[in-house]
């Protein structure tokens, strides 16, 4: 893409699987699979994406977390692992590349309309809308306007941050 563009100006890592289990029962396969997907993916991004933005003194990074790497949930600690690594390693090349004008920031979705949340019965959409202070699930247009947000010129003077999306879940 470099060829046809010139530039890379954004990284959005919004890869992820879940295959959910008991911590005690998780088989590795699982384990793996989840962390080499949610976690390791958006790192060889990153890798890859970095020579380029540090080149130009100019990039967005975004990584898409989850609510649950800030607060648990039970049956997914694989996938809870890897989202709340990839919170940590927002930080940490924040840390490394912000002297370089490329900013580092994660959206934490919390429970969104989407296939992924198509799986669970209705009941548990409505319980889990009773523990959401604004009583509904989020829109992929939530999310969006998050990640359109970070990867503006507004957000220029943030990096490091997670931006919650959970309609209050969560308040870090």
């Amino acid at each position: 893409m470099l060829e046809i563009f010139g530039r890379l100006d954004i990284l959005v890592n919004n890869a992820a699987i879940n295959r959910d289990g008991l911590a005690m029962r998780m088989k590795q396969e699982d384990w793996d699979a989840v962390i080499r997907t949610n976690l390791t993916g958006a790192h060889l991004c990153i890798q890859q994406a970095l020579p380029t933005m540090v080149r130009a003194r100019a990039g967005r990074i975004i990584n898409i977390a989850s609510v649950v790497a800030q607060m648990g949930n039970a049956g997914q600690a694989n996938y809870v692992a890897a989202k709340a690594g990839l919170i940590g390693l927002t930080k940490a090349i924040a840390m490394e590349i912000s002297s370089r004008n490329v900013t580092v920031n994660a959206v934490a979705p919390g429970f969104i309309e989407s296939p992924m949340t198509d799986v669970l019965a209705d009941k548990v959409k409505e319980e889990l809308k009773t523990r959401i202070p604004l009583g509904r699930m989020g829109t992929g247009r939530d999310v969006a306007a998050a990640i359109v947000f970070l990867a503006s010129d507004e957000s220029a003077y943030i990096t490091g941050h997670v931006l919650d999306v959970n309609g209050g879940l969560y308040l870090a």
